[in-house]
């Protein structure tokens, strides 16, 4: 339950992570070819880490083995923005990944 006050310290705004410290992230899901092999999705998740994750300051965090689903936010205290939806959407797309659903962004302390 996230908490209205008007008058908050900045160490208890930091502490709740709102106003200047709320941090925005979006949920992400996609799928890769039916019998895709480990060495292929390994090589895919390294491609996708070193070419669309790491250059953005963005962080994954996920599971899955050819359908895969996770949360992208920022690798330090701040927001994604809508243009890190769409270029991780775009990525994907691009190398080949089907069925590509990027969520809206959203408070990842305080999602609702």
């Amino acid at each position: 339950m996230k908490i209205d006050a008007k008058n908050r310290s900045n160490r208890l705004r930091k502490k709740l992570r709102v106003d200047e410290f709320q941090e925005l992230g979006f949920d992400i899901a996609w799928k890769l070819d039916d019998g895709t092999d480990n060495e292929s999705v390994d090589a895919f998740l390294t491609k996708f880490f070193d070419e669309a994750i790491d250059p953005n300051n963005l962080g994954f965090g996920g599971e899955g083995d050819t359908l895969w689903h996770g949360l992208i936010c920022t690798q330090q205290l701040g927001k994604c923005t809508e243009e890190h939806r769409q270029l991780v959407e775009k990525w994907l797309t691009d190398n080949g990944a089907s069925s590509v659903t990027v969520g809206p962004l959203y408070d990842v302390w305080w999602a609702e």
